[in-house]
């Protein structure tokens, strides 16, 4: 019997939003996969390691995942780490794979996902609390209200046409385009707030667009907004 991939969102820091299924799911598995060459390094784990201390001693699969936007080097990646996973289901393993956030937002999960379920494996995506609910939530503030759009951007692309819709415009992965992105923003007439490391320790609060550094880490979320909050 072929064992089933579970991809599971442990949420954006904050180790007490691992939601209960998620957490069970850990538990139970065989094997718990994590994104990146050494387990142990990976934001994820760690999330899961304050709740479940346990999880060190799971077999953990390490499944390297490059950061960088060449195509074959992601194509790459992602076929080594899927083989990886699929020799442990063939053997009736079920695998957790851990992801921030939630395995439908921008995560790097997908692509093993969508491997593994065209090989003919049982496949589960499991809820995480996301990033921007998150962070709006630390602000105290609403995405949108009423008839409001929301508005999800890779600002580590061009975002100058996207800053120009309507509503709510969440700006994530601004990585090291940080400085392009605050110029873009102040070029729209817009103010913003960010949160970097929502939920983490290392937690900052930015309530401005002045106030947000240009080497802000990667874990930045910056919200903008049509009206003040």
């Amino acid at each position: 019997m072929k064992g089933t991939l579970f991809g599971v969102g442990v949420g954006p820091g904050d180790p007490e939003l691992l939601t209960l299924k998620a957490l069970r799911l850990i538990k139970e598995a065989e094997r718990i996969a994590v994104p990146g060459k050494r387990p142990e390094d990976s934001v994820a784990y760690k999330i899961v390691k304050e709740i479940y201390p346990e999880l060190s001693r799971k077999k953990l699969l390490a499944v390297p995942m490059p950061m960088t936007k060449d195509p074959e080097k992601l194509e790459t990646a992602h076929e080594e780490g899927a083989k990886m996973i699929r020799e442990e289901l063939e053997q009736g393993n079920n695998v957790v794979f851990l992801t921030l956030g939630d395995p439908t937002v921008y995560s790097t999960y997908l692509y093993i996902h969508k491997r593994i379920m065209a090989w003919d494996y049982p496949v589960e995506i499991v809820s995480g609390v996301t990033s921007f609910c998150a962070a709006a939530a630390k602000l105290n503030i609403s995405l949108v209200e009423k008839a409001e759009e929301l508005h999800v951007i890779p600002a580590s692309y061009q975002i100058e046409e996207a800053l120009k819709l309507p509503g709510t415009k969440v700006l994530m992965k601004a990585g090291k385009k940080m400085c392009q992105v605050k110029d873009s923003i102040r070029a729209q007439g817009a103010e913003a707030v960010m949160v970097e490391n929502c939920g983490m320790e290392s937690e900052k609060i930015y309530g401005s667009v002045d106030e947000i550094p240009d080497d802000a880490g990667y874990y930045s979320l910056i919200i903008v907004k049509d009206q003040q909050y």
